[in-house]
């Protein structure tokens, strides 16, 4: 069985900073890519940033500049860090990774809990 246990977020000022995490567990040959969603109230979920097996990234427009997505492999954990953080960042985090289970097995996608993020001053 695969988890993704999400850690970080919470209250922050605008002009803040947090970092989320998100570490997988159980059983993994891989991981191919890993993405942060966001859902703000009564918006549809939205995709933040990306990163794939060869640490290629991508950003929101949103985002850029502000946010950077790393990835720690020995440790299967995906970070996401957030700087100067302004209102409209405010939405439940969360992140998605592809992965394999075994060498040449077909891929699998997981989600991780949801973590809520509100900037306000």
């Amino acid at each position: 069985q695969v988890q993704l246990v999400q850690s970080g977020g919470g209250l922050v000022r605008p002009g803040g900073s947090l970092t989320l995490s998100c570490a997988a567990s159980g059983s993994i040959f891989s991981i191919v890519t890993v993405d942060w969603f966001r859902q703000g109230p009564g918006d549809q979920r939205e995709l933040v940033a990306s990163i794939g097996s060869t640490n290629s990234t991508n950003y929101a427009d949103s985002v850029k500049g502000r946010f950077t997505i790393s990835r720690d492999n020995a440790k299967n954990t995906v970070y996401l860090q957030m700087n100067s953080l302004k209102p409209e960042d405010t939405a439940v985090y969360y992140c998605n990774a592809i992965l394999v289970k075994s060498q040449s097995g077909p891929n699998f996608s997981y989600w991780g809990q949801g973590t809520q993020v509100t900037v306000s001053a």
